[in-house]
């Protein structure tokens, strides 16, 4: 039997109907007018959900990752100095992917569970007189762990120890989801892809690149062809691209912005905030902790249950993808065993997440773990009744094109 049933994974993401038509878009001759009248508003579209003004927006064919390292290739030289914090398995990845291209990372190691740790970051700034650290790293929802960084305190960091260093965001589980201010929190670099917040497939790198990284992209000598920011540039500001374009995604990105704008960015969050919050009500209903360290950490895209002792998290969404044919996120790195992830951003509603909950509770229920059946389904609904937006303009629907 074939199923629909919706995915609880941090990305990627469900399909509204949607988007799924706007991507399902014949062959074109991408080197005509046509093609540049769908770039231009993609990228425009982008820079209004970034909230940049000053930025430029680039889109690669690639994912988050692709991302990243176009952002350390294009502004970075072998050898240079940064710093980021190790607090979970992407920004560990991003300390192997600077590593790969010969740069000195200054590692801040933190517990699984906890933030970038900006208080730290200042200290090292501030007696990195010489300015030899040239850009900090920071994730800004770590997807391993459930943990939303302030972005914002870093950024004050910067500025307090008064350090030039670019500031590099990964915002690949959190933009278009969370709110994300790239010119007020003063980010040189955001990071992201098509297939978390934005709701389409797998396949674009999206990069907000602010006047300064842009000043950086000329003195960079790591090697790059691909991920050159300077010839995406000059193609994409000419209606074009250096190569062949994922045409379906760029026209898929203008219309998920259009949805995006049509519910109403600041809806958007409080909608994440509410869906993220029953989950987390249905969590202590349970009586299983979250990994994040503390509520002001609580990421509103995906949140990170612990199991308890002598229970495997892995065998929770085993179970559940075998059993009930529904899908959640396993725990990554350190806390592989120890956790399960209920992904709860992009197209999502209060009913498909009780759907989600209630399964995660069978599921556990199945393997012994100690829960009472019903429990945390009813927590949710208790604070989703409560807390309901009325329906009418402001309740999000997820309309056919």
């Amino acid at each position: 039997m074939h199923t629909q049933n919706p995915v609880f994974i941090p990305g990627p993401t469900n399909i509204p109907e949607r988007l799924r038509r706007a991507v399902d878009y014949p062959t074109i001759d991408h080197r005509s007018a046509v093609f540049g009248q769908m770039l231009k508003p993609a990228r425009e579209g982008v820079k209004r959900i970034l909230k940049t003004e000053k930025g430029e927006v680039l889109l690669f064919p690639a994912t988050g990752t692709g991302a990243w390292e176009a952002a350390v290739t294009n502004t970075l030289s072998p050898g240079d100095k940064v710093l980021a914090a190790c607090h979970g398995m992407f920004s560990r990845r991003w300390i192997d992917l600077c590593r790969g291209h010969k740069l000195n990372v200054e590692v801040i190691d933190r517990p699984w569970g906890e933030g970038a740790p900006a208080d730290a970051f200042e200290k090292v700034l501030s007696a990195d007189t010489g300015h030899k650290i040239k850009a900090v790293l920071v994730t800004h929802n770590e997807t391993a762990t459930g943990v939303r960084s302030d972005v914002r305190a870093v950024r004050h960091a910067l500025d307090a120890a008064g350090h030039p260093a670019l500031l590099l965001v990964d915002g690949v589980s959190s933009i278009a989801s969370m709110d994300f201010r790239m010119d007020e929190w003063g980010v040189d670099i955001a990071v992201t892809g098509s297939q978390k917040g934005f709701m389409l497939p797998p396949g674009l790198a999206i990069l907000g690149l602010s006047p300064k990284a842009l000043a950086a992209v000329d003195k960079a000598e790591c090697a790059r062809a691909y991920f050159d920011f300077r010839a995406m540039l000059k193609a994409s500001d000419a209606g074009g691209f250096p190569y062949t374009p994922p045409v379906g995604l760029i026209r898929g990105l203008t219309e998920a912005v259009e949805m995006l704008e049509e519910e109403g960015l600041e809806k958007v969050f409080a909608r994440h905030r509410r869906l993220a919050e029953g989950v987390r009500r249905a969590a202590a209903a349970w009586e299983l902790p979250l990994c994040a360290a503390d509520p002001s950490l609580y990421s509103d895209t995906v949140t990170t249950i612990r199991v308890p002792e002598g229970f495997d998290g892995t065998e929770v969404v085993t179970l559940a993808a075998d059993k009930y044919h529904t899908a959640f996120g396993v725990g990554l790195g350190d806390v592989a065993g120890k956790v399960f992830r209920i992904g709860h951003l992009g197209a999502m509603t209060d009913v498909m997440a009780l759907a989600g909950i209630a399964t995660a509770e069978m599921a556990m229920a199945d393997l012994g773990i100690p829960v009472r059946l019903g429990a945390g389904v009813a927590a949710a609904q208790d604070y989703y009744r409560n807390s309901a937006v009325p329906h009418g303009a402001d309740h999000p629907v997820w309309k056919a094109a």
